[in-house]
């Protein structure tokens, strides 16, 4: 049977298009701004031998008719749209501006594209703020309903739910909102968690333990040390801690927080306060990460640096044959492009993507077959 064809936008690093390649679709195309993780998708192409176009650029500036001519597709003919729009404006970590940023207009862009290649199915991924963000009157949950709200005016039924990346063998306690929408009667079942904490577990269903930090990060060995002057190691395994941070880490337990640590002297706590409670984790290896961030790089659970993006490919459940492009910077700082740490943080888990994937041809195998 011929693939189902699928097309990729606000592609970051690929975290969800390699699910999606590995639940057997044919990625046809991958927009991305962000020059680095256009790099690092051309890149895995190119080792994978696949003919996936990567558009670069803003997604607002191109035509998704004249996408649909570049690909030789027909209006209909596409099986899966799926993205996963930037979403600071709706995290809740951030100021929550909804619309009133202009990255919360790019969640409607899914529409824009929709609108042109009426595909078989939609895939959307977003933080769990979406659900209640405001409108621009006020509304509380009015983005999303109103987002709902446009996809069944196209003619589509949509299905959401929030799913934890631990439970479907990601080493992270990732928490984000997954949106699929396929023409009525939506045939889509999110899929079954396939772990759990290991306390609930009775050995009556067959779910597996989740997976730990400890599990994901054995055998890779010694990173390369940036002060030692050599060039980024092609897997990212790249330490990049200054000195004076390993001095900060080493006085950090496994498992807690450098805020936490009140006894450390003023000058290794720095501008830390009693009410930065989650700052600076070194993480545990017995139990899953936290979620991964842009803006924030864990310790690693024994040694006194943090962790490097390898590592973090480990935790988010890239395969080891993936690769980034694009610098490592240090863990704080304001930057215009995303670094290889940023990439990883701001990309949907592949398992995870792979699992939803994986229902979603499911159910457009079973209408192919009963239309016939």
């Amino acid at each position: 049977m011929k693939k189902l064809s699928a097309i990729s936008l606000f592609s970051g690093a690929g975290g969800m298009d390699v699910g999606v390649l590995q639940a057997g679709f044919d990625v046809r195309a991958a927009a991305e701004l962000d020059k680095h993780c256009c790099e690092t998708l051309r890149e895995n192409i190119k080792r994978e031998k696949r003919k996936t176009l990567v558009f670069e650029g803003d997604v607002r500036s191109f035509s998704p008719a004249e996408m649909l001519k570049t690909l030789k597709m027909e209006t209909g003919e596409l099986d899966l749209l799926f993205g996963g729009p930037p979403c600071q404006a709706f995290s809740q970590i951030g100021k929550q501006r909804a619309l009133e940023d202009e990255r919360g207009l790019l969640l409607f862009q899914m529409i824009r594209y929709a609108e042109t290649f009426r595909p078989k199915a939609i895939l959307m991924e977003q933080v769990k703020g979406l659900l209640s963000a405001k409108d621009l009157s006020g509304e509380r949950g009015g983005v999303f309903r109103s987002f709902v709200s446009e996809l069944e005016e196209l003619g589509y039924s949509c299905k959401w739910r929030t799913l934890l990346a631990a439970d479907y063998g990601v080493a992270q306690t990732r928490r984000r909102v997954f949106i699929v929408a396929m023409p009525p009667p939506n045939a889509f079942e999110f899929p079954e968690p396939t772990h759990d904490d290991p306390i609930r577990l009775n050995g009556l269903f067959p779910t597996k333990p989740r997976v730990a930090v400890g599990d994901v990060l054995e055998g890779l060995g010694s990173p390369v040390l940036k002060r030692d002057g050599r060039e980024i190691p092609d897997d990212g395994h790249y330490d990049v801690t200054p000195e004076r941070d390993r001095e900060r880490i080493h006085f950090v337990p496994e498992g807690e927080h450098l805020s936490s640590q009140t006894g450390l002297p003023a000058e290794l706590l720095g501008n830390l306060t009693k009410k930065d409670t989650t700052k600076f984790l070194r993480l545990s290896r017995f139990k899953p990460s936290n979620t991964l961030r842009g803006g924030e790089i864990f310790f690693h659970p024994i040694e006194d640096r943090y962790l490097t993006p390898r590592e973090c490919m480990r935790i988010h459940g890239y395969p080891d044959s993936y690769v980034l492009r694009g610098p490592i910077r240090g863990r704080s700082g304001s930057v215009k492009d995303l670094d290889q740490h940023r990439q990883i943080g701001n990309s949907v888990p592949p398992p995870l993507a792979r699992a939803i994937a994986l229902k979603i041809k499911e159910a457009l195998t079973r209408e192919k077959l009963e239309e016939r």
